[in-house]
């Protein structure tokens, strides 16, 4: 199960990880972000132990979004 990624955890959980990190940035209103959902979850379990996967909710995370220059969602970065 992916991480939930915020603004209050973004440097714990990403920035200051021991693993790579994907992070799947979306929106709930986001018709393609729901499209990928399953394929970013089952990417969490298969890469579980040697990598961490989070999503950030961008409607709650937009100072993430600015600092990135992140437009357009979905949008998956890896750190």
């Amino acid at each position: 199960m992916p991480l939930t990624i915020t603004e209050d955890n973004f440097d714990s959980e990403v920035l200051n990880s021991n693993q790579p990190v994907l992070v799947d940035f979306w929106a709930e209103w986001c018709g393609p972000c729901k499209m990928i959902s399953p394929m970013v979850d089952a990417v969490a379990a298969e890469v579980d132990g040697i990598a961490k996967v989070g999503k950030c909710n961008l409607d709650d995370g937009q100072a993430i979004a600015a600092k990135y220059g992140i437009r357009s969602i979905p949008t998956l970065l890896f750190f």
